[in-house]
């Protein structure tokens, strides 16, 4: 006797094993497609990656490296030359690579022709300002003397990683270039409460704070902007090497090998940087022996 009701339709043993190869196979062909998705966007993210990081460190190089830009105007001789009254004369920036020209000595036999090489962190060049900038400033608003002042830059790795001889020095061919007229108040500014050597120096507010208590009222915002732009950076360095690497026309040095250098009509002055009389003494003598058929107008500091 058969006994009715529904039919047995389970799959058979052969049947479950099939389809468990063919699920298994399903999940292995999604797990492959999964990881080359994986994978690609991984190589992608290490491309993008790797793009973002060509691109910072072209950033850096290109902020770091400047291309050359001409130097300050009124310094074309790499120095800024002050005649009577203090009043600078002007000349037109000197281009990159170009040659500086340098300032012609007074040939008429009555004006003392000062050079000075200065870096603003050398203490000895503050000895220096300090013991005869008064006496020279005088010689000069009176027209006895001239004055060229050449700010460099050999002392730049001595202030901490701040830079700073060549931060000032550039502030000071700002100074140059927007109120040559100011130069001289500027720099003997640069000397009083002078940053001591491996110390950060002043800030570039400071060098801007000094701009104004010299006495600079024209130009001041051009000069703020230079001066935390470091637009005569380039040129500092570069008169920075022809300075050191020389020769230094009219006189028979060689190169600048420490500051301050003082030349007086070529020749260099060696004696002490604390005594004006001594200065005064060696200006005449210079100033004499270049011009034996005149009696030069500077005169030694009275007694007392």
């Amino acid at each position: 006797m058969t006994t009715g009701g529904l039919s047995d339709k389970r799959p058979s043993k052969n049947q479950r094993r099939e389809a468990a190869r063919d699920k298994a196979k399903l999940i292995r062909v999604e797990q492959q497609k999964k990881d080359r998705r994986n994978k690609f966007l991984l190589q992608g993210g290490i491309g993008l990656a790797a793009v973002g990081i060509v691109v910072v460190v072209a950033l850096v190089i290109m902020n770091s490296i400047r291309p050359a830009v001409p130097g300050p105007a009124n310094m074309a001789s790499d120095g800024i030359l002050i005649g009577e009254g203090l009043t600078a004369v002007t000349t037109p920036a000197l281009q990159p690579e170009a040659t500086p020209v340098a300032s012609q000595p007074d040939a008429s036999g009555t004006v003392a022709n000062i050079r000075v090489y200065v870096d603003y962190l050398c203490p000895y060049c503050g000895d220096f300002e300090t013991t005869n900038g008064d006496q020279i400033a005088q010689w000069v608003d009176s027209g006895a003397a001239t004055v060229e002042i050449h700010p460099i830059a050999i002392l730049t790795g001595r202030s901490a990683g701040s830079q700073y001889s060549l931060r000032a020095a550039n502030a000071a061919a700002c100074v140059a270039n927007y109120s040559p007229d100011n130069f001289y108040a500027f720099n003997s500014a640069m000397f009083v409460d002078q940053p001591a050597e491996n110390t950060t120096g002043r800030s570039d507010a400071d060098l801007q704070d000094v701009v104004r208590n010299s006495g600079v009222t024209t130009a001041l915002t051009q000069i703020d902007t230079c001066i935390t732009d470091e637009t005569y950076k380039s040129w500092v360095i570069a008169s920075t090497d022809r300075a050191t690497a020389g020769p230094i026309p009219n006189s028979p040095l060689t190169a600048i090998a420490s500051t301050p250098t003082v030349l007086v009509d070529g020749k260099q002055y060696q004696g002490s940087l604390a005594d004006p009389k001594e200065f005064a003494a060696f200006v005449l003598q210079s100033a004499g022996e270049s011009y034996s058929t005149s009696t030069p107008t500077p005169s030694a500091p009275p007694a007392g």
